[in-house]
């Protein structure tokens, strides 16, 4: 959205917002719908890259065609366990690591650091 239409909606007394606040979220449930929406993106991205269609995905996964969009969508009614499923299926790599403190990035920079620990789901495509 422009600034403009932005500032005139404000102006009318319209708040500005994306679903998250609109639906009160937490940050760990804000979380959990980040990564649901991007598992979901990376298992259609690697199904294309492995030009799988909906369908021969759905025979691996011993699953429908229409199942698979829903995957695709992350439908409420699609788990973790299926997305991670569904991802793997594919031919995507999927590695979790744990760490404390502040740890290096790609580029050898060190992130924030973490309050406890922190998982990261690395998901990696064949592409």
């Amino acid at each position: 959205m422009d600034s403009a239409k932005r500032k005139a909606l404000e102006a009318a007394g319209w708040k500005i917002g994306d679903a998250a606040e609109f639906m009160n979220m937490t940050p760990a449930e804000r979380q959990l719908l980040d990564a649901r929406v991007e598992l979901a993106l990376a298992i259609r991205r690697q199904r294309k890259a492995g030009q799988l269609s909906q369908q021969d995905l759905g025979a691996r996964l011993n699953t429908s065609q229409p199942r698979i969009a829903k995957i695709e969508r992350a439908a409420n009614d699609v788990s973790m366990d299926q997305l991670v499923r569904a991802f793997a299926a594919a031919g995507g790599k999927i590695v979790v690591k744990y760490g404390k403190g502040k740890s290096k990035n790609k580029q050898g920079k060190r992130g924030p650091k973490a309050a406890g620990g922190t998982v990261v789901l690395q998901v990696a495509t064949s592409e």
